[in-house]
C-alpha cells in the first residue's frame, strides 16, 4: 500500500471510494434509495484535490497497484468553538479493503499532516449511530466532546457528534 497526496486526476477514483464506503457503511443509517442514487461522477466534480493553499482541504490517498483504495481529508477546523484545531473532514476506505489497516494508515497520515500544519488538537464529525466509526476513532484516541449538530451532507440532513483528539502539546480551547 502506498500513501500519497491526492492529485486532481484522482477525483473520480476518490469519489468511487467515497460512494462505495457510504453505501456499505451507512446502509443501516441512511435511506436505501438515497444511497443507491449516489453517483461518483457527480461527487468527483465537488473535489478540489491538490490545492497547495494550507487553508484549503488536503487529501491523502491510499493506493494498491495504482488503484485508490481509501482517502483522508484534513483542513483547519470550521467550527467557531474550536479555534486552533485541525479537522479530519473525511476518512473513507473501499469496503473491499476494510479491516486491512488502510484506515489506520490514513488516520495516522492525517494526524501527521495536521501536526505539520501546527495544530495541537483535531476534531472529526461522526454520523450519529455509526458505531463502526466510533470504535475506530476511540481506538485511535479520539473522544466525543459533547457537541452535536444537524448537517446537510450531499443533500441529506444528518445528525453528527463531534469527537476530539490531542495531536501535540498545544491544545485548542473553546472561546
Amino acid at each position: 500500500m502506498e500513501l500519497r497526496s491526492a492529485e486532481p486526476g484522482d477525483a473520480l477514483a476518490v469519489a468511487r471510494v467515497h460512494v462505495r464506503a457510504w453505501q456499505a457503511g451507512y446502509r443501516a443509517l441512511l435511506p436505501a434509495e438515497y444511497l443507491e442514487r449516489l453517483d461518483p461522477r457527480e461527487r468527483a466534480q465537488s473535489y478540489t484535490l491538490g490545492n497547495p493553499d494550507p487553508q484549503q482541504p488536503a487529501t491523502v490517498v491510499a493506493s494498491e497497484a495504482g488503484a485508490v483504495i481509501g482517502f483522508a481529508t484534513t483542513a483547519p477546523a470550521r467550527d467557531a468553538d474550536a479555534p486552533g484545531c485541525g479537522e479530519l473532514c473525511a476518512l473513507h476506505v473501499d469496503p473491499d479493503w476494510w479491516g486491512r489497516g488502510v484506515g489506520v494508515a490514513l488516520v495516522a497520515a492525517a494526524r501527521a499532516h495536521l501536526v505539520e500544519r501546527g495544530f495541537g488538537q483535531a476534531i472529526v464529525w461522526v454520523l450519529a449511530g455509526n458505531t463502526r466509526a466510533e470504535r475506530f476513532y476511540r481506538a485511535d484516541g479520539w473522544r466525543p466532546d459533547g457537541a452535536r449538530r444537524m448537517e446537510t451532507v450531499w443533500g441529506l440532513a444528518v445528525e453528527e457528534a463531534r469527537w476530539r483528539r490531542a495531536l501535540a502539546q498545544a491544545p485548542c480551547f473553546p472561546r
